[in-house]
């Protein structure tokens, strides 16, 4: 799963990056947690211009009674996102990029989980494979949301965990939000380890365990 990740780019860099015009603003991130405001990509639902804006993380279906399901559904597994109730509308129609620049994941040793952070020796910004919805509670407030889709491991996460989250070429940027596309089958090919961007890997202290600590102490290396 990927349950934390960071963003600590410019607006400007994030704007290059991602070919958008406006970037929200917001400080360093180096401990995003699910249920928290994050900065996502995806193509305007009118204009279908690439806008960048703030979704909760945490995907609440449209037909959801309840709001609070979103904390459960901060992944979509890359193997069945195209059947699952959950997800299968969005897959179709609602595609999004979570902005990133590095990962968590947590490894068992023995009685300890060690955290590791995993990134470019760069730190460049790169976009996770998203999903996105609205909902509206019968009171007409609204929550647009979103979840990040995971898949098997490369080689650089396979030491410390089974999954990871789909990272995307930027060659596929334009084919992943474009709201026409419903080719399912293709789509769901670019749903896979990444090889291309060369990530890095190094043991954290456990001072990233807890979501109330986003500080940069939470991507420095311990031995």
């Amino acid at each position: 799963m990927c349950g934390r990740y960071t963003l600590a780019q410019t607006a400007e860099r994030i704007a290059a990056a991602f070919d958008v015009a406006d970037v929200p603003s917001m400080p360093p991130r180096y401990n995003i947690a699910p249920t928290q405001p994050i900065p996502v990509v995806r193509s305007h639902p009118q204009t279908h211009d690439r806008q960048c804006t703030l979704l909760y993380w945490g995907l609440i279906p449209s037909w959801s009674q309840d709001p609070a399901i979103g904390a459960k559904m901060i992944n979509a597994r890359a193997e069945t996102v195209p059947e699952k109730p959950s997800f299968r509308t969005a897959f179709r129609k609602r595609r999004c990029l979570v902005i990133a620049d590095g990962f968590y994941e947590w490894h068992q040793v023995d009685r300890k989980k060690q955290p590791y952070y995993f990134c470019t020796e760069d730190h460049q910004p790169f976009g996770f494979a998203g999903l996105w919805e609205h909902w509206e509670s019968a009171e007409g407030d609204t929550i647009e949301s979103c979840t990040i889709i995971t898949t098997t491991a490369n080689d650089v996460l396979q030491p410390i965990h089974d999954r990871m989250p789909v990272i995307l070429q930027p060659t596929d940027y334009d084919f992943w939000l474009d709201p026409t596309v419903q080719d399912s089958d293709r789509l769901q090919s670019l749903l896979q380890p990444i090889d291309q961007l060369p990530l890095i890997r190094y043991p954290v202290s456990s001072v990233v365990n807890s979501p109330k600590n986003d500080s940069p102490d939470c991507i420095e290396a311990i031995e």
